[in-house]
């Protein structure tokens, strides 16, 4: 009886084997194919060959440098702002000396501040990796890196981090930075509105792809102005010369965005928990579940400097409470750490579902956001 059993074990591992060897064989064989020409070669060949290659080489161990982990990744990240200690409106001012209107100090912005920083994590104290040319490039210019399990986590997660900072960006120039939203836009608001909404895939040269072929203007080069922008906007507004309109109905507005943007992130899980099954074999499972975090990520930030700068409706309609289970199920979600993120059946007893186990805190963060979103509509 344990004979047939153990043969069919011993010819899938046999035949799981030869698979990895084949795929090795087929990834290494450039490497081999340049390896045995140098063998061959003479002595001015191999001179050029190892000036065409080294570069290569070199360039390769930088990308996989900066792609291998997520720099000033901390999930206790908001405490570095101390929101807590700020227990006033965004804008509202606090002081004034004399009988002169230019001395008044005003409230910043806590959302301007976390969405700005999460900008400078994604493009300053990391490398922007979706515009790279080696990450563009793929395998050999044969298979995109998010169709492998290797260098595209750190790409996802950005991804998702700049999700979440441009629908902030976008609310704040449409609604938050304007008089019940029928005021003129805020220059600076604006800028950052339409730079934080750029193409993530311009290089300085864009060979082979529908961005321009160059030279242009990179990626990062856009982000970072939409970052210089939200800093000058904040600081227009500590000296009370911006507008930020902290009232309930924005508050819920800004709430059933952020609510339809995970939405729409947690369908996505749903679709790649249904249609595909294959476990720790899935090389889409590691995008979704990074964007998904990454989103998460800021949002966690962002929705606790949303409450910072909407204290007093928070006080009012004693909204504490729902908004403390919020920020436990976003901080649950990002917490998940997985070795090999695994997209297997729900009730699989081999292989783990890391992305519907993300999708069910997901589910739970938006639940607590229509909620908070009901009491506010009373």
């Amino acid at each position: 009886m344990l004979d047939p059993l153990f043969k069919w074990f011993a010819g899938l591992w046999s035949a799981l084997l030869a698979a990895l060897y084949g795929l090795w064989r087929m990834l290494t064989s450039p490497f081999r194919a340049i390896y045995n020409l140098y063998q061959r070669s003479g002595w001015i060949i191999r001179g050029v060959l190892g000036i065409l290659i080294i570069p290569f080489v070199a360039a390769y161990l930088v990308f996989i440098w900066h792609t291998l982990w997520i720099r000033d990744y901390d999930v206790n990240y908001p405490a570095r702002y101390n929101m807590t200690d700020h227990m006033r409106s965004a804008g509202e001012q606090v002081a004034v000396e004399g009988g002169d209107n230019s001395t008044r100090t005003c409230g910043r912005s806590n959302v301007v501040l976390v969405t700005a920083d999460l900008i400078d994590f994604n493009v300053n104290r990391n490398k922007w990796i979706s515009s790279h040319p080696l990450y563009k490039a793929g395998l050999f210019w044969m298979l995109e890196w998010d169709q492998t399990w290797f260098f595209d986590n750190k790409a996802a997660f950005q991804r998702g981090v700049h999700q979440a900072a441009a629908r902030t960006a976008i609310e704040l120039a449409d609604q938050l930075g304007r008089v019940r939203g029928t005021s003129q836009i805020d220059a600076d608001l604006k800028v950052a509105k339409g730079n934080i909404q750029f193409d993530q895939f311009t290089w300085y040269f864009n060979v082979f792809d529908r961005q321009p072929f160059g030279p242009t203007t990179p990626t990062p080069t856009y982000f970072r102005q939409s970052l210089k922008a939200l800093a000058q906007y904040n600081q227009r507004l500590a000296d009370c010369k911006a507008t930020f309109d902290a009232r309930a109905d924005n508050l819920m507005a800004f709430l059933d965005r952020i609510a339809k943007d995970i939405g729409s992130t947690s369908a996505a899980i749903k679709d790649r928990s249904e249609q595909y099954n294959s476990g720790w074999f899935d090389t889409r499972a590691d995008d979704i579940f990074m964007f998904s975090k990454g989103q998460l990520y800021a949002y966690y930030g962002i929705l606790q400097a949303v409450r910072a700068d909407f204290p007093h409706v928070v006080k009012i309609r004693a909204l504490a409470d729902i908004w403390d289970r919020l920020d436990d199920h976003l901080r649950r979600a990002i917490e998940l750490e997985p070795l090999i993120i695994s997209n297997g059946t729900e009730d699989g007893w081999l292989m783990p579902t890391h992305l519907t186990t993300l999708g069910f805190y997901i589910l739970r963060a938006r639940s607590n956001l229509v909620e908070i979103r009901s009491v506010l509509d009373r």
